[in-house]
C-alpha cells in the first residue's frame, strides 16, 4: 500500500466552533479583572507578577473587582496535567521572588556535574567535549508540576482566585476583543447528554485574558485562526514519555542521550534523545523525546522508552529500582519560525507552550514561559491603568527578551535532522557555535500530519512488558494517576475510517492505548480500516492534534493527577 499522510484525513472540528460571544445574561455572569486560562508556569507566574504589581496601585485593585486575578486549570490541581524533562535555568525565578532563598524554591538540586552519551545498541561514548547547548552548570532539576503547584500556592497567598477541575472551552469574542471566556459543562454522559449531576459552563468576563494553556492549546489554536496570527511556519511537535524511579543507588549527574533505539537513515526521520535527571534522594527520572515527523507508523515513544531501558548503561542505572511515576506529553519544536506573528490581539495574550516558547537546541521552556507570563503581567496592568485592551506592549516585551532573541539564535535547530541524524548533528553543533549564524536564513518547518506514513518495522523491536524494566501502555496510564470516568463525552475528534498506514500511525503513537484497530481488522487486507477511541484512557499528551487529529477539553478534572513530573 502506498504511503499516505494523515493530514489527508483532517478531524471533524471547526476552529470557529470555539469562537463565541458573551451567552450568559449580565446578571449571571462572572467578572473578574484578569482571567489567566492554565495553571502552569506561564499563567502563575502571570498571576503572581499582577498581584505584586496591584499592590503599588490601589485604585486599579479596586477597579478590577473582588476577584482580580482568576486562574482556570482543567486539572484536579495546578500541575496535574503538567511534565517536562525540567532543567530549569533560575533566571525568572530570581526575578519573580528576588528576595527569596534559593532553598526555598521547588527544586531538586543544582547541577553540578553533567553528561552527555552517544548510544549504540550495546556501547555508551561519552561525548567529550560536550555539545556546549547540553551544558546544565547552574540550572536547577525540577518538576514541572512541583514548581506548579508551588507558584499556585504563592498565588493564592496574594489574593487569585483559582479554579481547578474547570475547563475554558469557548474564547468570548465580541467586536473582535475578546472578553474573556466560557467554561465547559459538567455532567454531560458519552452522548452528550445531560446526567443527574449536570452543570451548565458560565462566562467568565474579564477586562484582560491571559492564554497559557500549554503545547497544544485548546483555545489558542482557535484564536490564532480566528484573529489570523498563526506564524510563518506551522507548529512542529515531538512527543515526550517520562517515568520516576526510586533507584538503589542514588544518582549525581544530569544524563542525556542520543542515537540508539532511534534509527539514523534519513527516510525514517527519527529525531530525539533521552534525559536522565537526579531528584530527591534516591529518585531519578528518565524520559525519551522524538520528533513526531517520523514516517513509520509502528514508530512508539512510549515503546522506545521502555527499549530504551534495556540498553546496558541505563538498567545498570535502575537495578533494583521500581517504576513509582510515568507521564506523557508534547512539546513545541519549531521554534522562532512557528510562533506567532502576533502574540496579542485586543484584550488578550499567548504565553508559554502554546506560543512555541521552546528551545528544542538547548532543551529549554520553563523560564521562558514564567519570564512570557511576567511580561504578560506588566503589559496588562499598564494598558489596565489606562482603560485599555490594547495589550500589544506585551508583544515589543517578548520581541526583546532573552525568549526571541534565544530562539531566534536557534531557529534551524531542528530542521536538518530530517535529512538524517549526521547531518542533522552537524548542523546543530555549528549553529550553536556561530550563535544561529549558520545555517542562517530560514529553513522552513512542515506540518507533522503532512509526512507520509507507511507500515514500516520499528514495531517489531520493541520488548514485551516485564513488569520489572519494561512495561505496558495501560499500566502507565494507572500510574499516571488518570481517574476520568468511562461514560465521559469523547473529547478526541479523529476520523474513524481512514488507511491502515493512518490507523496504525495514532495506534502506535498514543502512549495511553487510546485508539485501536478492531481485532477482526488487525490481519484483513483492507485497505481502509475503523478506529476505536477509549477516550477515558487518554492522558491529553496532545500528541493526536500534531498527527492528524484534533484534542478538545474532557470534561474539567479529567486527565492524569502527576505530583512529580
Amino acid at each position: 500500500m502506498p504511503p499516505v499522510a494523515p493530514s489527508e484525513y483532517p478531524p471533524p472540528f471547526d476552529s470557529e466552533s470555539v469562537i463565541t460571544a458573551p451567552t450568559d445574561p449580565e446578571d449571571e455572569r462572572i467578572e473578574v479583572g484578569v482571567a489567566i486560562v492554565g495553571g502552569g508556569p506561564a499563567g502563575l507566574a502571570a498571576a503572581v507578577k499582577t498581584l505584586q504589581l496591584l499592590e503599588d496601585k490601589p485604585e486599579l485593585m479596586e477597579k478590577l473587582g473582588e476577584v482580580p486575578v482568576a486562574v482556570v486549570e482543567k486539572g484536579k490541581v495546578c500541575g496535574a496535567h503538567a511534565m517536562s524533562g525540567a532543567n530549569m535555568r533560575p533566571s525568572a525565578m530570581e526575578e519573580l521572588f528576588p528576595d527569596m532563598p534559593r532553598d526555598e524554591w521547588p527544586v531538586y538540586r543544582e547541577v553540578t556535574k553533567d553528561a552527555v552519551y552517544l548510544l549504540t545498541e550495546k556501547l555508551a561514548l561519552p561525548l567529550k567535549p560536550m555539545p556546549p547547548n547540553f551544558k546544565n552548570h547552574g540550572n536547577y532539576v525540577t518538576s514541572v508540576s512541583k514548581l506548579s503547584r508551588f507558584l499556585a500556592e504563592k498565588a493564592e497567598e496574594m489574593g487569585a482566585y483559582i479554579l481547578t477541575e474547570t475547563t475554558a472551552d469557548k474564547l468570548l469574542v465580541e467586536d473582535q476583543i475578546v472578553k474573556g471566556i466560557r467554561s465547559g459543562d459538567r455532567g454531560r454522559g458519552r452522548q452528550g447528554q445531560e446526567l443527574g449531576n449536570f452543570e451548565p459552563g458560565m462566562d467568565l468576563i474579564a477586562k484582560g485574558t491571559v492564554l497559557a494553556e500549554g503545547v497544544v492549546g485548546h483555545l489558542t489554536y482557535a484564536a490564532l485562526d480566528h484573529f489570523d496570527i498563526n506564524g510563518l511556519d506551522p507548529q512542529r511537535f515531538e512527543l515526550g514519555v517520562k517515568e520516576i524511579w526510586e533507584v538503589e543507588e542514588p544518582l549525581d549527574t544530569v544524563i542525556h542521550t542520543m542515537g540508539w533505539p532511534l534509527r539514523k537513515a534519513a527516510k525514517y526521520k527519527e529525531f530525539g534523545g533521552s534525559f536522565i535527571y537526579p531528584m530527591e534522594d534516591n529518585k531519578v527520572c528518565i524520559g525519551f523525546v522524538a520528533g513526531l515527523d517520523y514516517t513509520d507508523a509502528t514508530f512508539s515513544v512510549h515503546d522506545a522508552l521502555q527499549q530504551f531501558k534495556l540498553h546496558p548503561f541505563v538498567k545498570k542505572i535502575l537495578k533494583g529500582g521500581k517504576r513509582v511515576g510515568w507521564g506523557a506529553k508534547t512539546i513545541p519544536q519549531g521554534g522562532y519560525w512557528s510562533m506567532p506573528k502576533r502574540l496579542s490581539v485586543p484584550g488578550m495574550v499567548i504565553a508559554g507552550d502554546n506560543a512555541g516558547m521552546v528551545n528544542v537546541a538547548e532543551l529549554k521552556g520553563v523560564h521562558y514561559a514564567m519570564h512570557a507570563g511576567m511580561y504578560a503581567a506588566e503589559a496588562i496592568v499598564d494598558a489596565l491603568e489606562k482603560d485599555q485592551v490594547d495589550f500589544s506592549a506585551y508583544d515589543e516585551k517578548v520581541h526583546n527578551s532573552i525568549i526571541e532573541k534565544d530562539l531566534y539564535k536557534t531557529r534551524n535547530a531542528s530542521q536538518p535532522f530530517t535529512r538524517g541524524f549526521f547531518f542533522g548533528g552537524a548542523m546543530a553543533s555549528t549553529m550553536t557555535l556561530t550563535q544561529g549564524h549558520f545555517p542562517g536564513g530560514h529553513w522552513k518547518n512542515h506540518d507533522d500530519a503532512t509526512y507520509k506514513m507507511e507500515i514500516g518495522k520499528a514495531g517489531e523491536k520493541y520488548p514485551e512488558p516485564d513488569g520489572e524494566y519494561t512495561f505496558d501502555k495501560l499500566s502507565s496510564v494507572f500510574l499516571s494517576g488518570n481517574a476520568t470516568r468511562d461514560d465521559a463525552p469523547n473529547h478526541v475528534r479523529i476520523q474513524n475510517e481512514v488507511p491502515r498506514e493512518v490507523a496504525q500511525t495514532w495506534v502506535s503513537m498514543c502512549p495511553a492505548q487510546v485508539y485501536e484497530i478492531p481485532e477482526d481488522q488487525l490481519e484483513s487486507d483492507a485497505p481502509v480500516v475503523d478506529v476505536h477511541v477509549t477516550a477515558s484512557n487518554c492522558v491529553q499528551c496532545g500528541a493526536i492534534t500534531a498527527k492528524g487529529g484534533r484534542l478538545t477539553l474532557p470534561e474539567g478534572g479529567d486527565g492524569p493527577l502527576y505530583t512529580e513530573t
